[in-house]
């Protein structure tokens, strides 16, 4: 595990405190807690916007086979 430095204002650090004492964690746990949720938003975000991108991609394609035609033929086996 990697230890990295954060300078916090004061505001942050007094409310990643308050959460320690209501929650009943350490500080460390707390933001060990909000970098996973960040990454975890990032992460979904960038799944998002790459599907984003892909959509259409096979949109006009002319070389595709029927799709029609490829199901009655897989049904009469």
């Amino acid at each position: 595990m990697a230890t990295a430095q954060v300078t916090l204002t004061e505001s942050e650090t007094q409310a990643i405190q308050a959460l320690s004492q209501s929650k009943g964690k350490t500080q460390e746990e707390i933001l060990h807690e909000a970098v996973q949720q960040f990454l975890a938003q990032h992460k979904a975000e960038s799944r998002l916007a790459a599907l984003q991108q892909a959509r259409g991609i096979w949109q006009g394609r002319q070389d595709l086979p029927d799709l029609t035609e490829l199901r009655d033929e897989w049904n009469r086996f």
